[in-house]
């Protein structure tokens, strides 16, 4: 079922706004911190996650957690009354009263629901350097929210108390489209992020969020791990202005073996980003003996150049300890700036390293001059030297998103 407006809701997610201006500051000042949603959730996230669903939940289960009964998209019905999820890869077979990998889309009575419509378990207003996207209306705010669920297992996650949590584990509030798009107006936000979680999980909030939401000239910006199959990715690019896509690394076996996913469909999305005219940046969090050596990144590197070209901007993140993977070290700032060179080395024009406060990677150089065209401090903005997406300083274009939305002619 569709969750109405609420008023009070709307007033109290206001307040968690205010409150989350207060964090941003903090969080610009020490970039060194992984970012997190559970600063400023709405809720407390469980203490640990729930163990993906082998059990019966039932419509009534449903209902006592407050959850979603809402009809799902992107998926079959079989004979037997088992249904067949078609929303990412792994493609989940469901029994009558059972749930997918993601625990988030459930069967029943042969149909296939989403649990999680409009149940927020993080809200959080962020600057957009944090997502991290750098060439997206540089010092804006960004609206940012989440529900319970993935469909991948990164035993490196580091938003496993709400991404590894069943829905009925985590507590949430009810909020349609129209009331997240009321809050992020008034919050003064100019875009959307579907973030800290796997948004896809709850695509139809999240494509119905940013339909309405390009009618109100916000920005919608998709934080992800790209794990999706085409069918609902190119209807989401419908209204999607950005993406930052989390490239866990460059080889089956990591995915595998790491994140329990597959690395062709992740590739696949990035050229249909291209395809359909999505701005795009790529992140690879850099993780000590997994995917980290230099023949990974120069492999990646390679990729790029052949199939999304020079110009998007490419993250290497430093990993520190976290959910299940805290028997590797965080990783050396040298490993970092070595992934940045090799980059730079096969001509990537925009190259940046995250979790290294005050490192000069931070900012943005034009490419054809060599100047700092946007100048950063964590994720706080210093200067802009642009003018109509270009260098301040030669005149050549910048690429990226300096603009409002454009209407859907689709």
């Amino acid at each position: 079922m569709t969750p109405r407006t609420n008023t009070p809701a709307v007033s109290f997610l206001l307040l968690v706004v205010a409150s989350a201006c207060a964090w941003n500051l903090w969080d610009a000042l020490w970039p060194q911190s992984a970012p997190t949603a559970t600063s400023s959730a709405l809720h407390t996230a469980p203490a640990a996650p729930a163990a993906a669903p082998a059990a019966r939940f039932s419509s009534n289960d449903a209902v006592r957690a407050g959850l979603s009964l809402r009809v799902a998209e992107y998926w079959s019905a079989r004979p037997d009354g088992r249904v067949q999820c078609r929303l990412c890869p792994r493609r989940c077979v469901i029994r009558e009263g059972f749930r997918g990998a993601c625990r988030a889309r459930m069967n029943i009575g042969g149909t296939l629901r989403t649990l999680v419509y409009g149940k927020l378990v993080a809200v959080h207003v962020d600057p957009i350097e944090k997502k991290p996207l750098m060439h997206v209306l540089p010092g804006s705010r960004s609206f940012s929210i989440a529900t319970a669920g993935c469909n991948l297992n990164c035993v490196f996650c580091q938003n496993w108390e709400i991404s590894q949590a069943a829905p009925e584990a985590a507590p949430h509030m009810d909020f349609s489209p129209e009331a997240i798009v009321a809050a992020a107006l008034q919050s003064g936000a100019r875009s959307i992020s579907y973030t800290y979680t796997e948004p896809t999980i709850f695509f139809e909030l999240m494509r119905d969020t940013a339909r309405l939401a390009r009618q109100h000239g916000l920005l919608n910006v998709w934080v992800t791990c790209g794990f999706i199959e085409e069918a609902p990715l190119r209807e989401l690019c419908r209204y999607i202005d950005a993406a930052n896509v989390d490239l866990k690394g460059f080889s089956d076996t990591f995915y595998g073996t790491y994140t329990s996913g597959s690395l062709a469909p992740v590739l696949r999305t990035f050229t249909i980003l291209k395809e359909e005219g999505v701005w795009t940046e790529l992140t690879n969090l850099l993780i000590p003996g997994a995917n980290d050596a230099p023949a990974d990144i120069s492999n990646l590197c390679a990729w790029v150049v052949s199939e999304m070209g020079t110009d998007m901007p490419v993250h290497f993140s430093r990993f520190s300890p976290n959910f299940k993977l805290r028997d590797r070290p965080p990783t050396p700032v040298a490993t970092v700036l070595r992934a940045v060179a090799i980059a730079k080395s096969f001509g990537i024009n925009y190259v940046y390293a995250g979790n290294i406060a005050g490192n000069p990677y931070e900012n943005t150089q034009c490419a054809a001059c060599g100047k700092t065209v946007i100048a950063r401090r964590g994720y706080m903005v210093d200067a802009v030297h642009l003018r109509h997406g270009a260098c301040a300083f030669c005149g050549a274009p910048l690429p990226g998103r300096w603009d409002a939305p454009i209407s859907p002619t689709h």
